[in-house]
């Protein structure tokens, strides 16, 4: 008898030791931002189940469990009336004074504004980028981080009880801290440039600066000069400052290109919201080794968020044939933003918004070409990048770009560049494909254009620069 209550202690014993084994075994889950029923919930906790089980055929060793996150429309808010990254720039370039915002820089900004409760204005992606690059010109790192600091602690437009710094969607954020918990490694890959990212997630999302990539403006030295960084040795009194250039934006395959070159190694899960993070979806559910997903974030909630339901079932079923699963904000999330935040109506920023007179820029405006339209020319140039020999590309296309950068920079202080892509059937009956670059100037002289234009045919070995001097009437618009 005494044997067997001894074998029935130890049987109790080992029972009760493994318990907490068990536990540690369990998988952090998706359970408090998300509706019951939430099928997105029910399904990427189910592979949290299977990959962290090393019992499991799915089973994924911790050095590969790689996840990669969009920002703007996938962790964060862009509805307030549009993403961070163009509401700071806006504020910065029609607000601080600096010397740097040029004539193209305020249209740029003011534009943004002007569209606030609307759509987002065309081609604005790059004509941001390319207007925030030279409205930063000279800034240092510290210096765009208190800038970044200061914005957050603003209002969001568009919702009370709100500020832009705190404007993740909760769901998400758990999303987020569950795969950290779970062991994953979490990369933010986003079309916003990486400095003002690190800065937006700094005390809300857990991962290093080094795992932010995003797009970038060019650097510099502030001793350096004209001088190639290959040829310049960094100084002590130095600092790094943003030299005014843009090398394209990171998205679409850009994204697949950094991953590539940063991570080194391909996610097994991947989030985005827009035709901007689905080549960065496709690649990572696309021939990987472990069992991989990837899954895109519909704005349909037209209730507490600004959101569309105008084709959000069409979109929801192109991304479920391409084998991308879909978050629903109207199904899935149980809150976006958490208790004591309210959807109100968003207003014309130009109107809502207590506007400081508008600074001396660079190119100051006298009062009446600030409240009145002039009629002027905007010269437009098609710069291929294909040499007239060869019919092969000069430069890579960021090369292209940087190129053509420093020459306008030098000529007119300021400018507005499109991608473009040209072709045509050669003499051969040859199909040829050119990269070009579309470039807008204004406040010009048609001898400055073509000074300008012959310095870009020598340099991208070009034949010629096609032209064009439109007539047109201009406007800075300022709120009465």
């Amino acid at each position: 008898m005494k044997k067997i209550s001894t074998l029935l202690l130890i049987l109790l014993l080992l029972c009760l030791t493994s318990l907490p084994a068990a536990a540690e075994n369990q998988p952090a889950l998706l359970t408090e931002y998300w509706t019951q029923d939430s099928a997105a919930a029910e399904s990427l906790n189910a592979y949290l189940r299977a990959v962290t089980d090393e019992a499991s055929p799915d089973y994924i060793p911790v050095p590969d469990r790689v996840a990669v996150f969009d920002l703007d429309g996938t962790l964060m808010c862009e509805t307030c009336p549009f993403c961070f990254e163009y509401m700071v720039f806006a504020d910065y370039a029609l607000n601080s004074g600096s010397g740097t915002i040029t004539g193209e820089v305020r249209a740029v900004a003011q534009e943004i504004l002007d569209a606030a409760g609307g759509e987002k204005p065309s081609n604005m992606s790059t004509r941001q980028a390319a207007a925030a690059a030279i409205a930063y010109r000279g800034m240092t790192m510290q210096e765009l981080a208190e800038m970044v600091r200061t914005f957050k602690e603003s209002e969001a437009t568009g919702f009370s009880g709100l500020k832009r710094g705190d404007a993740y969607y909760k769901p998400m954020l758990e999303l987020f801290d569950a795969l950290l918990e779970n062991g994953f490694t979490v990369y933010i890959v986003t079309a916003t440039e990486r400095n003002i990212v690190r800065e937006v997630i700094r005390g809300t999302l857990n991962v290093p600066p080094s795992h932010v990539i995003g797009t970038e403006y060019g650097y510099t030295a502030v001793s350096q000069g004209d001088t190639a960084d290959t040829d310049y040795t960094f100084q002590p009194s130095d600092q790094i400052v943003f030299d005014g250039s843009y090398a394209g934006e990171n998205a679409k395959t850009s994204k697949v290109d950094a991953i590539v070159r940063e991570i080194g190694q391909q996610p097994v899960l991947a989030f985005g919201n827009s035709s901007g993070d689905l080549a960065m979806a496709i690649y990572t559910i696309s021939n990987n080794p472990y069992r991989s997903a990837a899954y895109m974030v519909v704005a349909d909630d037209v209730e507490r968020e600004y959101g569309s339901a105008d084709g959000a079932d069409d979109k929801k079923a192109s991304y479920e044939s391409m084998g991308i699963g879909v978050i629903s904000m109207r199904d899935d999330f149980g809150t976006i933003y958490g208790d004591g935040v309210q959807k109100t109506e968003i207003i014309q920023a130009v109107q809502e918004t207590e506007k400081k007179e508008a600074p001396e820029t660079a190119e100051p405006f006298s009062e009446q070409e600030e409240t009145s339209a002039q009629d002027s020319v905007q010269y437009v140039l098609y710069l291929g990048t294909n040499d007239k020999d060869t019919n092969r590309p000069v430069f890579t296309q960021a090369e292209a770009m940087e190129k053509a950068r420093e020459v306008l920079i030098k000529r007119f202080g300021g400018y507005t560049i499109q991608e473009a892509r040209g072709g045509w059937i050669d003499d051969d009956g040859v199909e040829c494909q050119e990269y070009t670059l579309v470039i807008y100037l204004s406040d010009t002289t048609e001898e400055q254009v073509h000074d300008a234009a012959n310095e870009l045919i020598s340099i991208f070995h070009q034949s010629s620069v096609l032209i064009q001097a439109n007539p047109t009437r201009t406007e800075f618009y300022t709120a009465k």
